[in-house]
């Protein structure tokens, strides 16, 4: 079980899944995290609920090959955790399979045990609270958690559990900057955030996200390019080519 120290503030992180991706992500990212979320972003499905360990492991083997300082964290897909037996024989597959240095699971209070049972087998657990993608069924089902003080309670003692259960970090999605704020007062350990308050120990966000390459995104998101324009612009010099008998030439015939 290697040790994971998160000593640097703030935390960057990416997700990845391939390695072209994550070998850029790498260069710059404390985290690379293989998402389930994969579903969304590779194959357009409308929620992470239908990602298959199969899925994952393909793409974190990928991004294996590209990671070489990050730690490489890999999230267990929905169902694939729902007691510790089953959580530890798919976790163990995870780590032999890809050879990354930990897993991602999504819940509080009521996975806190499973999450002790596979820190109790040498494997390294990131936490994940506030909005849980894997509990939603479409894009319109996403809503900010802890608007009020019954899900900022619920969100705190989520925390509380799992920090105590014994993971090294913990991803804050969708929550009011209030709530996060209230968060950051009672973790012990690196809270990352994606669409939380900047307070937290890092941040994270989907790389096909703020490269740009969707027209709608989520309002944390940021965009840093807008690769989805400049494919289009590509794409459409290279059929103008085609259809202009300007591709290809004598330097690209043999």
């Amino acid at each position: 079980m290697k040790k994971i120290n998160l000593k640097k503030r703030p935390i960057i992180c990416l997700t990845s899944y391939s390695k072209f991706f994550a070998e850029i992500a790498d260069e710059y990212c404390d985290i690379v995290l293989v998402g389930d979320s994969l579903g969304m972003v590779y194959y357009g499905d409308p929620s992470t609920r239908s990602v298959s360990l199969n899925d994952m492991i393909r793409h974190a083997k990928s991004v294996r090959s590209g990671v070489k300082k990050a730690i490489m964290v890999v999230d267990m897909p929905y169902r694939t955790y729902s007691n510790p037996t089953l959580a530890k024989k798919n976790a163990l597959r995870i780590m032999r399979e890809t050879k990354c240095d930990a897993v991602k699971l999504e819940g509080g209070k009521e996975i806190s045990h499973i999450i002790k049972h596979l820190i109790k087998n040498r494997i390294n657990v990131m936490g994940h609270i506030g909005l849980l993608p894997q509990k939603v069924r479409s894009k319109k089902d996403y809503k900010i958690k802890g608007i009020n003080a019954v899900e900022k309670n619920k969100i705190i003692n989520d925390l509380k559990c799992i920090q105590e259960s014994g993971v090294f970090s913990i991803v804050l999605e969708a929550v009011k900057n209030h709530t996060a704020k209230e968060v950051m007062k009672f973790s012990k350990i690196p809270i990352i955030g994606i669409g939380a308050s900047k307070e937290c120990d890092g941040q994270i966000l989907v790389l096909e996200d703020m490269l740009g390459m969707f027209k709608k995104v989520p309002k944390f998101v940021k965009k840093y390019s807008n690769l989805r324009s400049y494919i289009k612009k590509a794409v459409k010099q290279y059929s103008k080519d085609i259809r202009d008998k300007k591709f290809p030439t004598k330097r690209n015939v043999y």
